[in-house]
């Protein structure tokens, strides 16, 4: 196993930036250790239909769990102002207020991506590394039901690929809210290429429009476009 910390700056998905980690990194692992606070969390409280978002100046208290290249299963608890605790299941939505520091081990010696979903991922990894997988709770008249809008980014993928790994590595630090799709056979890539015109990964994707890979979004970062996207 290596550890690996994650430093995250305001405004950034909690969740979006794990799951792009675990596509860089292509293997699985799990949170050691977080601090940070955030402006909103969203979460799944057992027994409910959809998401629920708190929000104000949230302090994390604890996220457990896994992540893999094929999803994340992770479990968030933090406190509110009145120092009453909250927590779910970790959704997207879930947005840094200052700042937040995680430190994320990865097994070193994983196989290559397999087609098993993010929750059979999840009870596999929870098993082999004995971790704790309790329910937290949360319900009250002030969380909101949340409603789930997608990001105007969008990024195609392949694991082990350097490019793909330097443009995610770029929109999470730099805050970039951005949905990911990793590439993992030849009729995803054929699908791919007949929506974008283009072979190549990664395929960088604005508004459903594809604006090409790497290189063109370090070009609308260095023109401080990119920034307008958060």
């Amino acid at each position: 196993m290596h550890a690996l910390p994650l430093k995250l700056g305001p405004g950034t998905d909690l969740r979006r930036s794990l799951e792009g980690l675990a596509i860089e990194q292509n293997a699985p692992g799990f949170v050691l250790g977080v601090v940070g606070n955030l402006s909103q969390a969203a979460f799944q409280c057992p027994g409910r239909a959809e998401p629920s978002l708190l929000r104000g100046d949230l302090e994390i208290i604890t996220l457990n769990g896994t992540v893999s290249p094929q999803g994340v299963h992770l479990h968030l608890s933090l406190s509110d102002g009145d120092c009453q605790v909250w927590g779910g299941h970790l959704e997207h939505g879930t947005l840094v207020l200052k700042g937040a520091d995680l430190l994320v081990g990865f097994l070193t010696e994983a196989g290559p991506p397999t087609a098993e979903s993010p929750e059979l991922a999840a009870e596999r990894m929870t098993k082999e590394l004995g971790a704790s997988s309790g329910q937290l709770y949360g319900a009250g008249p002030r969380v909101e039901h949340l409603t789930m809008q997608e990001p105007r980014v969008a990024i195609a993928v392949l694991a082990g690929c350097p490019f793909s790994a330097r443009a995610l590595r770029m929109l999470r630090t730099l805050g970039i809210p951005h949905r990911v799709q990793q590439v993992e056979t030849d009729a995803e890539r054929q699908d791919l290429e007949q929506r974008s015109g283009r072979r190549t990964l990664p395929q960088v994707f604005i508004d459903g429009q594809c604006i090409g890979g790497y290189d063109a979004l370090a070009e609308l970062h260095g023109r401080g476009d990119l920034a307008l996207l958060r």
